[in-house]
C-alpha cells in the first residue's frame, strides 16, 4: 500500500498581523499543502470560527497569539482537526491580567505599541492589517475570551511557549497544562513571535503533530 499523504496545514494569525506573517514558517514546510488565510477580524468569536471552518476541517492547525486562542475555541467547538500547535494563546479567567499589558499598550500608543508589546522588534509596521479597526475589534474579542472544555481528546495538541517570553506567558502555559491537561513545549530562541523568531522549530512541531 502507498504511503498516506500528510494532512494539509492551516496557519492562523493573531492581531496586528495578516496571513502574510507566516512566510518564514511556510518556507520550512516545503512539500506540504499550506494555507494562511487572512482572518476577517470581525470582533465576533462565532464569526471568526465560521470563517475558519472551510479551511481547517481535517487539517493540522497552527496558531500564534490570537490565532492560537482561536485554535482553543475550535477545539472546544468540536471541529475535526488532524493536529494542533498553539503558541501562547489567551486563557481568560484562568489567568486574569494576562492581556492587561497589551490592552494598556494599545490605549497608550495604538497598533504599533500593541504589536511591539506582543511580538517585540520582529514585528514591523508593514505586518499590520490595512483595516484600521481590525486590531481594536480583535483586542476586544480576545479580552473577553474564555477557554471551554475540549471534548475530542484524540486530537494531538501541543501548547508552546517561547523560552524568551515573560514569566506570565509561562504561567499561562502551565495553567493550560494543569487545568486542561495539555502538553507544553518550550521553543528556544523566541518569545511571543515564534513564527518570526523560530520558524523552523515551529514548523517541525507542525510536521509531526498529526494522527497516523
Amino acid at each position: 500500500m502507498g504511503e498516506v499523504a500528510a494532512p494539509p496545514v492551516v496557519l492562523v494569525h493573531g492581531t496586528a498581523t495578516t496571513g502574510a506573517i507566516w512566510g518564514r514558517v511556510r518556507r520550512e514546510l516545503v512539500g506540504r499543502r499550506v494555507s494562511a488565510p487572512d482572518r476577517p477580524s470581525s470582533g465576533s468569536l462565532p464569526a471568526e470560527l465560521a470563517a475558519l471552518r472551510p479551511w481547517v476541517d481535517g487539517a493540522v492547525y497552527g496558531g500564534v497569539s490570537g490565532g492560537a486562542t482561536l485554535g482553543l475555541a475550535l477545539l472546544a467547538a468540536g471541529v475535526p482537526l488532524a493536529g494542533v500547535v498553539l503558541h501562547e494563546p489567551a486563557v481568560g479567567s484562568l489567568l486574569p491580567g494576562l492581556l492587561a499589558p497589551v490592552a494598556a499598550a494599545y490605549a497608550a500608543g495604538g497598533v504599533p505599541a500593541l504589536a511591539r508589546t506582543l511580538y517585540g522588534p520582529a514585528w514591523q509596521l508593514t505586518d499590520a492589517p490595512s483595516d484600521p479597526g481590525a486590531v481594536e475589534r480583535d483586542l476586544a474579542m480576545f479580552l473577553e475570551f474564555e477557554p471551554g472544555p475540549l471534548p475530542d481528546r484524540a486530537i494531538p495538541i501541543i501548547i508552546t511557549v517561547g523560552a524568551d517570553s515573560p514569566p506570565v506567558r509561562h504561567r499561562a502555559a502551565a495553567v493550560l497544562h494543569d487545568r486542561l491537561e495539555l502538553p507544553v513545549r518550550v521553543i528556544p530562541g523566541c518569545g511571543h513571535a515564534a513564527h518570526l523568531e523560530a520558524p523552523a522549530a515551529f514548523a517541525r512541531l507542525l510536521a509531526m503533530v498529526h494522527r497516523g
